[in-house]
């Protein structure tokens, strides 16, 4: 058999043996969810078996605070989406990771594609004549992936791709959350500071009218002077509503990657509290755990440290190259290079095995397979947490709505029982307390 037959029997032979892979089969470790949430019979929470929306993606998905029917609000999330600085980062890292698979699956075509020229200028010892060296010529080298250490480099990084990707998708979540959290903030601080103020006109008016009393001899001094620190303590608490306002307002405008002080005219055409809608649809704990993108993304960095195990485990192994080159080269004058007597070459097979480094490539495996014990310990852990997030949500649900009915009923006795002290006070049938 002829080189040249050798040769391309080897390249038909080495491509076909890639097939062999050592990298560990990645096994999602399974973590117990309960088939219902623990608040999935309160009434503000509808359960839906069947859920379709599993569909849709995850930003589809995460427009929950529509459910507010609030315009401002709406555009408020739209502005962050398109200027938030850090959602941006998460952006580009997406373009990262892609760029790093992109390296990654290169890796399965020759490794070294090489052309070269050179001119060296050559003076001899002895009192030779001078003379010229030319040459010109392209180098190519073929890593196979004899053991599967290419594709376990590229699933690691298309793991890791889609995890950058489920890393914006959280910051989308994250952000989402804040935007609605702060403008409620916003508006609840407004609505405090309002009551504070007609408040202190209240306060202020009975301190006018115990002070008159007291004038008149109808009234003491305790009735002034406890209409007068109920008044003044109102009015402390007034900067303190103004200073919460200011700080929730500059942290809006940062989540919407504007400067301090632009919100306000975004903001300024209504002042209502957004309000929940009636009742809130949830799915199944394990079809609600699967849409949430921290969950996914923790799961792909386990798959992504799984395959870097396989990378690892290849160093145990030889690697078997391709090497050729071709070229032209010339002592005389650069013409020359074009003649028949010019052309040189070289092509064969080589391997290289470091077996002598045993101990450290087995201590590498170790450092990668105890990273990918931490990935998995880290996805039960951020399923838990995830859950628990899930119960706690819905138990502030489920009693902050049942407050809300006892505080309004609160209100409204407040409200009379003020109505009713103050007209009493005014005739003189009840002291100020």
């Amino acid at each position: 058999m002829s080189i040249v037959k050798r040769v391309l029997f080897i390249g038909l032979i080495l491509p076909l043996a890639a097939c062999i892979s050592i990298w560990p089969e990645f096994k999602k470790p399974e973590t117990e969810l309960a088939n219902n949430w623990l608040h999935s019979n309160a009434d503000e929470l509808e359960l839906s078996q069947s859920d379709n929306k599993l569909k849709t993606s995850t930003i589809k998905q995460a427009k929950w605070w529509q459910a507010f029917n609030d315009p401002i609000l709406n555009k408020l999330v739209e502005t962050a989406w398109n200027q938030n600085y850090p959602l941006e980062i998460a952006g580009l890292r997406i373009l990262e990771a892609q760029a790093q698979l992109g390296i990654a699956t290169g890796n399965r075509y020759p490794q070294t594609q090489v052309v070269q020229g050179e001119l060296t200028r050559i003076s001899p010892a002895n009192g030779r004549k001078n003379f010229s060296n030319y040459s010109v010529g392209t180098v190519a080298s073929w890593e196979i992936d004899f053991w599967g250490r290419f594709d376990s480099a590229i699933q690691s990084a298309d793991a890791a791709y889609m995890a950058s990707i489920a890393d914006r998708d959280q910051a989308l979540v994250l952000l989402s959350a804040q935007v609605v959290d702060t403008y409620t903030v916003i508006r609840i601080t407004e609505k405090q500071l309002r009551i504070a103020k007609e408040n202190e006109a209240i306060q202020q008016r009975s301190y006018e009218i115990a002070n008159v009393l007291y004038n008149n001899g109808s009234d003491s001094e305790l009735d002034v002077q406890q209409a007068k620190t109920l008044l003044l303590s109102t009015q402390a608490s007034i900067p303190g509503f103004s200073i919460s306002l200011s700080k929730a307002r500059n942290a809006l405008s940062i989540l919407l990657g504007k400067t301090p002080g632009t919100v306000e005219k975004i903001i300024a055409n209504n002042q209502a509290i957004p309000t929940l809608p009636a009742s809130v649809e949830i799915g199944i704990p394990a079809d609600l755990l699967r849409r949430r993108p921290d969950v996914r993304q923790a799961e792909l960095l386990a798959m992504a440290q799984n395959a870097l195990v396989g990378f690892s485990k290849t160093d145990l192994y030889p690697r078997f190259s391709l090497t050729g080159s071709i070229g032209l080269s010339s002592s005389n004058s650069f013409g020359d290079l074009f003649q028949n007597d010019a052309l040189s070459y070289s092509f064969g097979p080589s391997f290289v095995w470091p077996f002598l480094n045993y101990d450290r490539i087995v201590n590498n495996i170790r450092v990668q397979d105890a990273r990918l014990q931490q990935a998995l310990i880290n996805y039960q852990q951020t399923v838990i947490q995830a859950a628990r997030e899930a119960e706690d949500a819905m138990a502030t649900l489920n009693g902050s709505q049942q407050q809300v009915v006892l505080l309004k009923e609160t209100v409204i006795s407040a409200q009379r029982s003020n109505k009713l002290a103050t007209l009493l006070y005014k005739e003189g049938l009840a002291d100020y307390q």
